[in-house]
């Protein structure tokens, strides 16, 4: 792979969010893992006995929350410069109105360990949990409630003004696909037209928070983590063009179209490949499959960089990696990757950092932590971390890149 022409200053690191690392979270999602009715239906499906109870339970995760001056230190250590968290709102405002002045400093610990370690903070605030008051409210299936996040982002930006970059939501049509329509994900609604109020209401809170972080820290710059697919229509045919275009247009446009006054660069989360053959999608060879048996298809990179170029505005891949406990394919599944935004780099696009997913083993939602998607390991008896083989080949595409631009 040939690494001579990616920018100089471009970011190399990896990400993590807070329910997923952290531990100790007492928030939306954390009530209903422990839930009688899901329980019920883990052990009506067999995923207890195969995996264990605690499997589902996010608990300790990875401790991260007193761990992360050891983990930044890691992450130095594996040629990063740059690194991706997220600010728990549950634990800042657990309740509504009130900001809890020793998590705040946490966070503030946090992000100055980040400097320290010489790596710039990209910071979400919202990665899919939220207050438990939040959730009373009705979350964000009301209108009314974007006020709140938006009083969130404010008090953050205010709290954090050197942060330079902000995500202000994690994948909003994952959240709403899986939470509102097919129901796997809390409050489990499977109500189409909750979920369309709540895509929107989140295209809400995006432009309020936005604006918010603006006004409080005018120099950082304001995106959103948007997880994009790249949508193959399968030998040209028409059928299946007119197939593309209408997921195109749903899955990845139709967000951001309506927040492109409101972003000062995109965060691709990238991770699918669906071939669309007789105008029906995710008909992939999978040759090749991570552990949750995703298709890993790095070709798709490039195609899903190019296909953002039409909003002018920069590329930062915020996420893109795949469960692989064994190790087996994570440095190929990187260095092919890393080609392709090379390839589209040298195309035109303007991208100017790369955040693997994810900096360690974590807690991987409604799968719990079986999918190991970190660079580090993590022992979940002992917490102790090791570094996995794939993480020092990324550290050395990461060496080859900076002696190129030196």
């Amino acid at each position: 792979m040939n690494q001579d022409d990616f920018p100089d200053g471009f970011l190399w690191g990896a990400a993590t969010s807070s329910h997923q690392v952290e531990g100790g979270t007492r928030n939306q999602w954390s009530e209903w893992e422990r839930s009688p009715e899901r329980l019920a239906r883990l052990e009506r499906e067999g995923l207890i006995a195969r995996y264990g109870r605690e499997n589902f339970i996010s608990g300790a995760a990875a401790d991260h929350y007193h761990r992360f001056e050891s983990d930044f230190a890691l992450a130095k250590e594996l040629g990063h410069n740059a690194t991706r968290i997220s600010i728990e709102w549950s634990r800042v405002e657990s309740r509504e109105g009130e900001f809890n002045a020793v998590e705040v400093d946490h966070y503030r610990q946090v992000i100055a360990s980040i400097r320290r370690n010489g790596m710039v903070p990209f910071v979400t605030l919202w990665h899919w949990t939220f207050p438990l008051w939040f959730r009373d409210r009705g979350g964000f299936g009301r209108r009314g409630n974007v006020r709140y996040f938006a009083r969130f982002a404010a008090r953050m930006a205010a709290e954090f003004p050197d942060v330079p970059f902000w995500l202000t939501i994690n994948e909003p049509e994952v959240y709403t696909n899986t939470s509102y329509l097919r129901g796997d994900w809390p409050p489990q609604a499977r109500n189409p037209i909750l979920a369309i109020r709540v895509f929107h209401n989140l295209i809400a809170a995006h432009k309020a928070a936005y604006r918010e972080i603006k006004t409080a820290s005018p120099s950082s710059r304001v995106g959103i983590a948007k997880n994009n697919t790249y949508f193959e229509a399968y030998g040209g045919a028409v059928g299946n063009r007119i197939v593309k275009r209408f997921l195109d247009w749903t899955v990845n446009h139709y967000f951001l179209d309506h927040i492109r006054d409101a972003q000062d660069f995109i965060g691709l989360n990238h991770y699918f490949h669906s071939r669309i053959r007789r105008g029906v999608s995710n008909r992939n060879e999978n040759t090749t499959v991570s552990d949750l048996g995703w298709e890993l298809f790095p070709a798709a990179m490039c195609e899903t960089i190019m296909d953002l170029r039409r909003y002018g505005v920069p590329i930062y891949i915020t996420e893109n990696g795949l469960a692989d406990a064994r190790d087996e394919r994570r440095s190929w599944f990187i260095a092919e990757t890393l080609a392709n935004v090379r390839r589209a780099i040298a195309d035109g696009a303007d991208v100017r950092g790369y955040l693997h997913w994810s900096l360690m083993d974590n807690f991987e939602w409604a799968n719990g932590f079986w999918p190991r998607f970190g660079l580090i390991e993590i022992d979940y008896r002992t917490f102790a971390r090791k570094i996995r083989p794939s993480a020092l080949a990324y550290r050395d595409i990461i060496q080859e890149s900076r002696k190129s631009v030196s």
